[in-house]
């Protein structure tokens, strides 16, 4: 009999409509079940055939979100007019992705087959210290406190971080994105961290100049963590997400707004990216936390954190599991055991970060892990 009024008040929680900052939205009534497509250590982009048959693969194994790359490497994936204004590069050039609408691809074969097509800025405010874009415009990076710019990600590849609060930068962010919004029948539009900025940087002449402005004339504090530098510049991401939001619902009332951060204290004080605050001021309409952790003491620690609970009430809250890395095999037992965990905390469902390590990068053989997610997603 508890049983029973439990599943029927699940049921009724799945289907309200809850308001977020003057729109409404219903829960999905299923699971959010999505994963992650790159051309970083994948070949699932390089052409039209293997985009077909991962999204036809991913159909079968009962996926429904696909979160694609279409801003990386300081390029689109679909033929942009905004990019071609700033480098002079419509398409990314590389072999397998020339001359291809790699977007429009996913949403008709994703669509076809009842999935969510919700496009992923995977790059957002980084881009390759070598790129056209941080070649043609050197004024629109940022800096460390000793005028530094390189960012080593990985502790491999050089990279330098467009500046967020500078109003050149926020326009050609904002163009590439309503150009999608204005031009493809997407689900939704998704940032991450990369939407915020590594703390240590931050000390370029624009930004100094606007923080003396607001502070009678200080210069930024020169310990970068501190707690009033570090919220003071997440504010000014948050300003400009606020203002973003706003003109992506103009056009389409409906879309969704993805966001997938880590967890709150590391998001803040790593990337300045207050995502806590942006759940309040309901500026998500979709959370899917990065929950990468290869022991689940560790897992269930941040997935009981406060923030992310608080948010799992008001907006559909799914975790993002690590399905593996290139060098980094994640096996199917502690896959088994996370989405187990999210599934009995009542999260909205999980997502997998990426498509390549789903089936080949694991210790199983790619037929057992197919089966695995079938089975799971049944």
């Amino acid at each position: 009999m508890l049983k029973s009024v439990f599943l029927f008040l699940c049921a009724v929680w799945f289907t309200v409509t809850i308001p977020w900052g003057g729109y409404s939205q219903s829960i999905p009534r299923d699971e959010i079940r999505g994963v992650w497509l790159t051309n970083v250590d994948s070949d699932v982009l390089f052409s039209r055939e293997n985009t077909q048959g991962a999204i036809a693969l991913l159909a079968q194994t009962k996926f429904n979100t696909i979160y694609p790359t279409v801003w990386n490497w300081g390029y689109t994936l679909y033929p942009s007019q905004v990019n071609q204004e700033a480098t002079g590069v419509r398409l990314d050039p590389t072999e397998g992705l020339q001359n291809r609408d790699v977007l429009q691809e996913i949403i008709d074969e994703g669509h076809e087959r009842n999935l969510r097509v919700i496009p992923w800025f995977e790059f957002g405010f980084m881009a390759p210290a070598d790129s056209l874009l941080a070649q043609k415009h050197p004024h629109w990076i940022t800096k460390r406190i000793d005028k530094s710019e390189v960012w080593l990600e990985g502790g491999v590849h050089e990279r330098v971080w467009l500046n967020p609060l500078h109003p050149e930068v926020q326009r050609f962010i904002s163009d590439l994105v309503l150009e999608i919004v204005r031009n493809y029948d997407i689900d939704g539009i998704q940032f991450d961290d990369h939407f915020g900025y590594p703390s240590e940087l931050g000390y370029d002449p624009y930004t100094i100049r606007l923080y003396r402005q607001e502070h009678d004339g200080k210069l930024p504090p020169p310990n970068a963590l501190n707690a009033e530098w570090v919220q003071w510049r997440a504010d000014k991401i948050t300003e400009y997400l606020a203002t973003l939001h706003g003109q992506i619902k103009a056009i389409k009332p409906d879309i969704i707004l993805s966001i997938s951060p880590n967890p709150q204290e590391f998001s803040l004080e790593q990337y300045l990216l207050d995502w806590a605050k942006w759940e309040k001021m309901g500026l998500m309409d979709e959370l899917l936390l990065q929950v990468y952790r290869d022991n689940m003491m560790a897992f269930n620690r941040e997935i009981l954190q406060e923030d992310i609970q608080n948010a799992k009430n008001k907006v559909p809250s799914a975790i993002a599991l690590l399905s593996g890395l290139k060098g980094r095999q994640v096996p199917l037992e502690m896959i088994k055991q996370q989405v187990n965990r999210t599934r009995a905390e009542n999260y909205g469902g999980v997502s997998f970060f990426f498509y390549e390590s789903l089936w080949n990068f694991g210790p199983e053989s790619r037929e057992e892990r197919i089966k695995f997610f079938r089975d799971i997603f049944s």
